[in-house]
């Protein structure tokens, strides 16, 4: 039965919005006068302007963002798995959800598998909540007849890939906030404590030292081209992000940033755990390893693997083993490609692929781990040593100054 989002006004004159089914949009405000309600606005879940039902987002965003996802398919894959039709299941979250948008979104996928269509296609409708992956392992359990347990490992890949972003943040994290203040306590010695020292010693006629000369001369070049230089970075980054949006030039870049020295190696560990993650999960759905080969590229955030990913693919196409394929690209782990030979030659490519996997996600949180930990007393090492330069370009004047008076 479809879905409908409603706003009606009640007896007591305030307004009230929901969601109701009904065959009709006529048979949906019956409903709602039968409720002693007054309705003001009736449509299908999802359906507005410029886009058909269930075609376009439901609201300004996402109504499920990463961490809700995985917490709602582990919800879904634990219904499904008791033993409720998928039905009801959906009908008990749209019932818990707190969220408006959830419950439109929850009530939309209802309607339609009420309506006889698959939970894949209702899920396809809506690609800003659920990826091609996500759609093409459920459309797999589907098919198969064990959805529950498909749900189970999308439930379980969604949160290992939370958790492993939720590490390198939280790496990056501190390192980043003391290099923002350590620029920020600069920028106010230079453009408020220098001057102010510039000033006293201004009207004197002797020499001040170098450093002192050379920190002055520093602030009055930041004081005067300050704004300029901000808005050359400012400038230079829409650029980037301009450029970044041309194919060619963003597959460079990439693989320009897969060869930097630390960062590099970890955006290759990280991007190879994802793809052999995705893949792994595709082929224990039993999505065809050609299909799967092509949505697990699709994750690739990195321009130039993914397009290694997409050659690798035309290889096992015209015959190559997967093994084969992957160990001709050398930006991705060799780890990945002796697992999948091991998974090949034993008939357990998604058991090995998963391992490639998590052995590769280990080792991109224990370097990120290892580089915060050398970022972090070596940034503080830093900001000590340039207000320790500006203290004494400061001080050292004051001190020539005593030993003239004595």
């Amino acid at each position: 039965m479809p879905a409908y989002t409603f706003e009606a006004l009640q007896a007591d004159g305030k307004s009230r919005k929901g969601v109701i089914e009904a065959d009709t949009v006529k048979a949906a405000r019956a409903l709602l006068r039968g409720q002693s309600l007054v309705p003001l606005a009736v449509e299908p879940v999802g359906a507005g302007a410029g886009g058909s039902v269930l075609s376009r987002p439901l609201g300004g965003g996402r109504a499920l963002n990463s961490t809700q996802l995985a917490i709602w398919t582990r919800q879904l894959a634990g219904l499904v798995g008791s033993g409720l039709p998928l039905e009801r299941s959906l009908t008990a979250l749209a019932e818990e959800s707190e969220d408006e948008r959830q419950r439109n979104l929850i009530a939309g996928l209802r309607a339609e598998v009420n309506a006889g269509s698959p939970l894949a296609k209702a899920m396809a409708q809506h690609p800003r909540e659920f990826s091609p992956v996500y759609t093409a392992v459920i459309a797999a359990g589907e098919q198969g007849g064990h959805l529950g347990q498909v749900l189970d490992s999308l439930a379980d890949d969604l949160e290992e890939r939370q958790a492993l972003k939720a590490k390198l943040v939280g790496a990056a994290l501190y390192p980043a906030i003391v290099t923002l203040a350590a620029i920020v306590i600069v920028i106010a010695l230079m453009t408020y404590v220098v001057p102010q020292v510039a000033n006293v010693f201004a009207s004197s006629k002797r020499s001040l030292p170098w450093l002192t000369v050379a920190v002055m001369a520093f602030s009055d070049g930041l004081r005067a081209w300050g704004l300029w230089l901000l808005g050359a970075l400012l400038a230079g980054g829409v650029a980037l992000r301009l450029a970044l949006r041309q194919p060619d030039f963003r597959q460079r870049f990439d693989a320009a940033w897969l060869r930097l020295p630390l960062v590099g190696r970890l955006a290759r560990g990280y991007n190879a755990a994802r793809f052999g993650a995705t893949l792994a999960m595709l082929a224990g759905a039993g999505v065809p390893i050609l299909r799967a080969l092509q949505a697990a590229a699709e994750t690739l955030n990195n321009a130039a693997m993914r397009a290694d990913a997409e050659d690798a693919l035309v290889m096992v196409r015209e015959g190559a083993p997967l093994a084969s394929a992957l160990a001709q690209k050398k930006r991705f782990p060799g780890l990945l490609a002796m697992f999948a030979r091991l998974g090949e030659q034993t008939g357990q490519l998604p058991l090995m692929l998963s391992r490639a996997s998590r052995q590769l996600s280990t080792e991109v949180q224990r370097r990120a781990t290892r580089l915060a930990t050398i970022l972090e007393p070596a940034l503080i090492l830093a900001m000590g040593v340039i207000v320790m330069l500006i203290v004494l370009a400061v001080m050292l004047p004051i001190m020539q100054l005593n030993q003239w008076v004595k």
